[in-house]
């Protein structure tokens, strides 16, 4: 096996999309995504976050990850790396669990 082999179970999109992030202790920020499967997502953040920190994840995932509809999910996530980039943090964050949220009139 080559070093270069993806890791990776399933295929990425490129999207910027605003996620609302909790951790554990209840702390409550944002994030935006520059990718995500339905597996993983890579987000990036001003707050720091520890690898093996368990997450909640709240967005609006993309049509290509969809059956062609945008639908906003909760997800229960683990942060498998954390990249420090000046005043932000890149962070790989595996999906454990995805639940689909009602459609909310605003």
């Amino acid at each position: 096996m080559k070093a270069d082999t993806e890791r990776r179970s399933g295929n990425r999109i490129s999207t910027r999309v605003l996620t609302r992030v909790r951790t554990a202790q209840g702390a409550d920020h944002t994030a935006q995504t520059r990718d995500v499967s339905a597996n993983g997502v890579f987000l990036y953040s001003k707050s720091r976050m520890e690898k093996g920190a368990e997450v909640e994840l709240v967005l609006i995932l993309p049509p290509e990850l969809t059956s062609g509809e945008k639908c906003w999910v909760c997800c229960q996530a683990t942060i498998v790396r954390v990249e420090e980039e000046g005043s932000e943090f890149g962070v790989a964050a595996q999906i454990r669990r995805m639940d689909i949220l009602p459609e909310a009139s605003v």
